[in-house]
């Protein structure tokens, strides 16, 4: 519904309420005058409320002129009746119409018509909305039938509503962008930090899940589906199959490293490591101090019970130089960190974003 104050004018002469006047070019009479004459019974189509303004006195204005033409004028505010349509919201405009009608007079009785067409309507240029842009008024009429006591003559004035979408880019829109890019971050954390990856997960899925109860608890109970639901249902099932993308990584990685142990423990052996020696660390030394220690035994270092707290370590002592070794180094721990990342994290960093950028460009483009 909606709500509207106008200052209601009507116009019509009667002869019965001429008089002969040389110096008075009208006369102006309050509300008390109105009980005694005939006036138009006009009433609004599908109202819900109603009411003339009374303070400080009733605002009712009649205004009779010499040759019994009659201007009556009162200030009324209306609550009417709207049939929207949301299945656009929030990037909807709504036309509604305000129905003006006489009760009991037909047509062949009371004829209704705007006095200058589109001119009979004035509105205050300031007049501002804070959800809609009104586009435009322009008024129309034609007749009504009722079954049962025939055509009347009925009035509209009807307006055109656009309803600002910066308020819901802000509120909405905006926050379920930032959860599903949010839920992408999952694509980069290493697959083993299981906490991590799932707590982010559940938190904008359920977040999702918060945003979605807010934008319907203030809507109205419609049947049929809005834009609105569309993009808000479709980042929710983003951010959900992010949860399950990390599932399936999960399982994935579950699976691999199960069949690794498996092949381990039937090809279990020590080989591979050339020209062992035997040496004494108790976790302190550098590499320099192992290069220093090496091709001493056990027994040359230091008697077992004069070092109980050391361990006993063999090392594959190799003739490469340092620069290999800090090479080989960096290669095996580049090697961890790829293999850290499952095959189908690299995937998903591309198809998420470019799916969901390809769902706003289709999106957009059709509502907007």
């Amino acid at each position: 519904d909606f709500t509207m104050t106008l200052y209601l004018r009507h116009y019509w002469k009667d002869e019965r309420l001429s008089f002969p006047s040389t110096n008075n070019k009208s006369m102006t009479f309050d509300g008390r005058l109105v009980k005694k004459i005939w006036v138009p019974d006009v009433f609004f189509v599908h109202s819900k409320r109603s009411f003339i303004h009374d303070t400080t006195t009733d605002n009712i204005m009649l205004r009779v002129f010499p040759d019994g033409h009659v201007l009556y004028s009162m200030r009324v505010t209306v609550t009417a009746m709207c049939n929207m349509d949301f299945s656009h919201f929030p990037l909807d405009s709504q036309t509604c119409s305000l129905e003006l009608e006489s009760y009991a007079y037909t047509d062949e009785d009371l004829m209704l018509y705007w006095k200058n067409g589109n001119e009979s309507l004035k509105t205050d240029e300031k007049i501002s909305l804070s959800q809609f842009l009104i586009q435009k008024f322009h008024t129309t009429s034609r007749l009504a039938f009722y079954s049962s006591t025939g055509w009347y003559n009925r009035l509209y004035i009807n307006f055109t509503l656009r309803r600002h979408i910066f308020f819901f880019l802000l509120q909405t829109y905006f926050p379920a962008t930032l959860m599903v890019m949010l839920s992408w971050v999952s694509f980069w954390i290493d697959r083993r930090a299981v906490p991590a990856r799932v707590s982010l997960g559940i938190t904008t899925v359920l977040t999702m899940s918060t945003i979605i109860t807010g934008v319907n608890a203030s809507m109205p109970r419609v049947s049929y589906i809005k834009a609105v639901d569309i993009y808000l249902w479709v980042s929710f099932v983003f951010v959900f199959l992010s949860v399950l993308e990390y599932a399936a990584v999960n399982y994935l990685t579950t699976v691999q490293e199960r069949k690794e142990r498996k092949l381990r423990e039937r090809f279990s052996c020590s080989c591979g490591i050339p020209h062992s020696k035997t040496m004494m660390l108790d976790g302190n030394y550098s590499e320099s101090d192992a290069n220093s220690l090496a091709g001493y035994t056990r027994n040359q270092m230091a008697p077992e019970e004069e070092k109980p707290e050391k361990m006993v370590v063999h090392l594959a002592m190799s003739n490469e130089s340092n620069s290999s070794r800090k090479r080989g180094l960096k290669g095996h721990v580049g090697l961890r960190i790829i293999q850290n990342t499952h095959a189908i994290d690299k995937y998903s960093r591309l198809i998420f974003p470019g799916t969901y950028i390809f769902f706003n460009l289709i999106y957009w483009s059709v509502f907007s």
